[in-house]
């Protein structure tokens, strides 16, 4: 059971790694040093890494299933692929909400297309005005469930 609760929140931590990333605790080791393991930090530490996880995972109760599923597709991930989703989640939080409504709405459709189709796509989407892509999101809208993305943090 305590396996169970310990790997519960390790994979919780990981879940909302873009969000601990932009506030991370101040490391005590000296710069290149690499951090300690779980089991080497203090339990003040270890609050400071879960008090986030635990308080989305507390007031949000229909996105535990989705939260969890992040869990674990985060610890499939290679290093590389953690660094792309990491820049990922910084631009989305840059974005205004006109550009995330935007972003949406061209995910959206090109999942539905063949490469060809997504660089012919992604060629006229770069040669648009704003104007003309405001446009093409009125006419191309993402779907009413796809989801929203995560709420803009606290900075």
């Amino acid at each position: 059971m305590r396996n169970t609760l310990t790997s519960l929140a390790f994979a919780l931590m990981i879940a909302s790694a873009p969000v601990l990333a932009a506030d991370p605790p101040a490391p005590t080791a000296p710069a290149g040093t690499p951090l300690p393991a779980w089991e080497q930090l203090t339990p003040a530490q270890r609050e400071t890494l879960l008090a986030p996880i635990r308080d989305r995972w507390n007031t949000q109760p229909d996105e535990r299933a989705r939260m969890l599923e992040r869990a674990q597709r985060w610890q499939q991930m290679t290093p590389e692929q953690r660094q792309r989703a990491r820049h990922g989640m910084q631009r989305w939080e840059n974005m205004s909400p006109e550009q995330r409504e935007q972003t949406r709405a061209l995910f959206a459709k090109m999942r539905t297309l063949d490469e060809p189709q997504r660089k012919a796509l992604k060629d006229k989407w770069r040669a648009m005005s704003p104007e003309e892509r405001r446009t093409w999101v009125q006419a191309n809208p993402a779907p009413a469930d796809m989801p929203p993305g995560p709420p803009p943090r606290d900075r």
